[in-house]
């Protein structure tokens, strides 16, 4: 349902304030600073976030569904983690410079040469007792339609030795969905527009592979274990 008029227009002001404060103060205190940005930029678009299941231990590696851009700051504010994110993230305004200090690892899709060298940095964050966050898929899905998750970076959490939580990212509105021939600044504008938007993450029981576990059927698990956790998105 549209916000009252005019309402849209305070959240956006909102969120630049936002921006312009967090980010000169998060480079300076990292850690926890940085999830109270990201929970208060969510707080200025009027999104609410509703959190159940277990939390996750440091050092593992979250997967999850992928619907929207909101989606890099519900991971943000809920979790301390690194992203892996498509390298197109990191020019985004606002979102990719958070990535960005988050120490996020982007993935350039143009060279795929350079994966096993990406899976490798991910293994060792994982080793290091460093969380990081993935969306398996690839690509925004919205509504009950699901992508495949493609296994390459469960091979980190083998090498690492590291439990993999696949987690449920849920939006009680289709227009949080982000795909399609949407642009940043519409998505946004959209999502501003709404009287309100609740986002549910609901994070499964963690799955720990054994040395030498095959990655696709880890990944086959884990999408699995996501469903079974309530993966939604109402229309």
């Amino acid at each position: 349902m549209p916000a009252a008029p005019g309402l849209a227009v305070l959240r956006l002001s909102a969120l630049a304030g936002v921006l312009l404060g967090g980010f000169v103060l998060v480079p300076l205190l990292r850690g926890a600073a940085l999830q109270t940005l990201a929970r208060t930029m969510l707080a200025a678009m009027g999104v609410r976030v509703e959190r159940r299941g277990p939390t996750p231990r440091p050092g593992s590696l979250l997967v999850a569904n992928h619907v929207s851009w909101l989606d890099i700051l519900v991971l943000l504010a809920t979790s301390p983690v690194r992203l892996v994110a498509k390298g197109e993230v990191g020019g985004w305004p606002g979102i990719g410079k958070l990535a960005g200090l988050s120490g996020a690892i982007f993935l350039n899709r143009a060279r795929p040469k350079e994966l096993p060298r990406t899976v490798g940095e991910v293994a060792a964050s994982l080793r290091a007792g460093r969380s990081v966050a993935v969306f398996p898929e690839g690509t925004t899905f919205c509504g009950v339609s699901q992508g495949r998750f493609r296994p390459a970076m469960f091979q980190a959490a083998i090498d690492a030795g590291a439990p993999v939580v696949p987690a449920s990212i849920n939006y009680d509105s289709t227009a949080a969905a982000f795909i399609g021939d949407d642009t940043l600044w519409d998505s946004v504008r959209r999502v501003a527009a709404l009287r309100s938007l609740t986002v549910t993450l609901v994070t499964a029981p963690a799955l720990r592979p054994a040395p030498g576990a095959d990655r696709r059927g880890l990944a086959r698990a884990s999408q699995t274990s996501l469903g079974v956790a309530g993966y939604r998105l109402a229309a």
